[in-house]
């Protein structure tokens, strides 16, 4: 037994009472009722909206909660990257020490096993939920890459913070996601050779073929990323406009370039016709934010690690696709994403550099 609730219809008033007033959300007054409804469109984990009602003295009217996918396929791919532990130390370790926008934690907790944990929050709406299916608009596009600046400046080869041993890929963990990735490749080539191009599908095969060069590459500036950052972990908008922008979804932070998430975003995140528009414009405004807050970049020093940062699109979207569970948006996404990033990574030749061709 975890000692916590695992499931949204586990979660009791008195458990609520006993969190919020934790948290100082809650004085006399205690949680009479709680009811909920699914939200979001996770893969590797299943969200709520609480509703509450109160006797006595009131609390917030609403929360949010993030529980182990129900899905069992996705649920053990979590636990076995160690992905749940990772969200859940993120946000009771390192979220207090960034200026990146994320709820309010009322509970993060996560058992030994790492396969059951539980996250209770704030909630943020009214807001608008990132779409990457449907792009976003440019000055949406504008408010994630100050986010990224948010995270990565803060963390910018800070060892207090990166040097944190769960932030790591263990070795056994690395070797099992090497010997995986072809099989993930074959599982992805058969299932959307007739819907992705076959120049975009020649990227991720020839990321397959360079696989060596890519898993565990080290090298350079190091700080936190969030490794998803894309419009479906953000939330724009909130509290009825009260406030732009807020990042979810932090199973995937990890070390490595801030790059990694500006590529991933460009590249997965607002679909090509915003990108070709706009990337010039946002790679600078990541260099004036990150130089703003104290670590002094320019578009020629950052270029070669963004092109690097595409193939992180790629590679999450040929993995991701193999080892979750397969659902219609799911293949939407994956597709939306290998799209994105195959261009991005076509367009300025990552394979090459990557392999030093280029």
């Amino acid at each position: 037994m975890s000692g916590f609730p695992t499931h949204p219809e586990a979660v009791t008033a008195e458990w609520l009472t006993e969190r919020l007033r934790a948290a100082g959300e809650l004085g006399e007054g205690e949680v009479a009722s709680v009811s909920w409804q699914p939200i979001g469109t996770g893969q590797v984990g299943d969200s709520a909206r609480f509703s509450l009602t109160y006797r006595g003295e009131a609390g917030p009217s609403t929360l949010a909660g993030k529980f182990p996918a129900a899905d069992p396929t996705s649920r053990g791919t979590a636990a076995s990257f160690g992905l749940y532990t990772k969200e859940v130390s993120f946000y009771r370790e390192l979220a207090p020490h960034l200026d990146v926008r994320v709820p309010r934690t009322y509970a993060a907790k996560v058992d030994e096993t790492g396969a059951e944990f539980v996250l209770l929050f704030e909630d943020m709406g009214p807001c608008r939920q990132g779409n990457q299916l449907a792009s976003c608009s440019l000055e949406d596009a504008r408010q994630g890459i100050r986010q990224a600046a948010a995270i990565h400046a803060p963390s910018w080869n800070d060892a207090a913070l990166i040097d944190r041993d769960w932030l790591h890929t263990r070795p056994e963990a690395l070797a099992q996601i090497k010997a995986l990735y072809p099989q993930a490749q074959a599982i992805f080539a058969e299932r959307y050779a007739d819907t992705l191009e076959p120049e975009l599908m020649r990227v991720c095969a020839e990321l397959n073929e360079a696989s060596e060069h890519w898993f565990g590459r080290e090298g350079g500036d190091r700080c936190l990323i969030h490794g998803d950052f894309r419009l479906d972990n953000m939330l724009f908008d909130i509290r009825s406009g009260a406030e732009p922008i807020a990042v979810l979804d932090w199973q995937t932070v990890a070390v490595g370039s801030g790059l990694t998430d500006i590529g991933y975003f460009l590249g997965c995140g607002i679909g090509n016709a915003l990108r070709r528009e706009a990337e010039s414009e946002l790679i600078d405004l990541y260099c004036a934010e990150m130089t703003e807050r104290g670590v002094p970049l320019e578009r020629e020093a950052v270029w070669d690690d963004y092109r690097l940062g595409a193939l992180h699109g790629v590679s999450t979207a040929v993995f991701s696709a193999a080892f979750v569970e397969r659902t219609e948006r799911g293949d939407a996404n994956f597709l939306s994403m290998a799209r994105g990033a195959c261009s991005l990574a076509r367009e300025h030749d990552s394979i090459g550099l990557l392999t030093g061709k280029a």
